[in-house]
This record gives structure tokens, sequence and C-alpha cells, in this order.
């Protein structure tokens, strides 16, 4: 069993930029592929940003492509989404999520996904 902690989440101004962090305890992360996720208010949970077992792919969503980049740390056991120029629609919870079953790539599908951390609140204001 992994357990995943997501933290970097906040209050900001549209314009700004935020360092999302996920880190996981209780099994390696070198072999699964990493997502983020994010869910607003009344709103579905949709894919954000996925990268391969050694960070060689990532992929995005259209809405983020450009300003936000994930990243991974394989000996730090952590995944990170660096995101600038937030815009009043990025708010919400984002999630990350383990792959851990998928020879190591991602997937935009949450279905995909074995394991999810809890979330971290992005808020971001006019």
């Amino acid at each position: 069993q992994v357990q995943l902690v997501e933290s970097g989440g906040g209050l900001v101004q549209a314009g700004d930029s935020l360092r999302l962090s996920c880190a996981a305890s209780g099994r390696t992360l070198i072999t699964s592929a990493m997502g983020w996720f994010r869910q607003a208010p009344g709103k579905e949970r949709e894919f954000v940003s996925t990268i391969s077992w050694n960070g060689g792919s990532t992929s995005y969503a259209e809405s983020v492509k450009g300003r936000f980049t994930i990243s991974r740390d394989n000996a730090k056991n952590s995944v990170y989404l660096y995101m600038n120029s937030l815009k009043t629609e990025d708010p919400g919870v984002y999630s990350c999520a383990d792959r851990r079953y998928s020879v190591g790539w991602g997937s935009r599908l949450r279905n995909d996904y074995d394991y999810w951390g809890q979330g971290t609140q992005v808020t971001v204001s006019s």
C-alpha cells in the first residue's frame, strides 16, 4: 500500500505561481506512472497532467499546456506540479495519483490510477 500526501496549495492571485508536491510513503514510486487531477466544486475530477515512471514522457490537459509543468524525483519518492500564470478557472482540489500496474506509462483516465492522495486546495482570486 502506498500513501500519497499533497502539499503546496493555497490562495493566490491570477497570474501567480504555485508548486504542488506529492510525497509517497509505504512503497517506492519508481515503477509507477503518476498523475495530477483536479476537482472544482460541482464538477467532476479532471485530468491535469501525467508523467511516466522515468519522467521521459509527460502529457497535459489543453487548458494547462504551456503553463503547468510536471516533474518527479524518484530518489525523493515525490512528484511535483509547477503551476505558472494561474487563472481564475484553475481552482480546485488538486490530487496526485499513482498508476502502479501499468508498466510505468501514464494515463489521462482517472480510473486507470490505483492510489490517490487526499488533495490540496488551490484558490485563485482575480
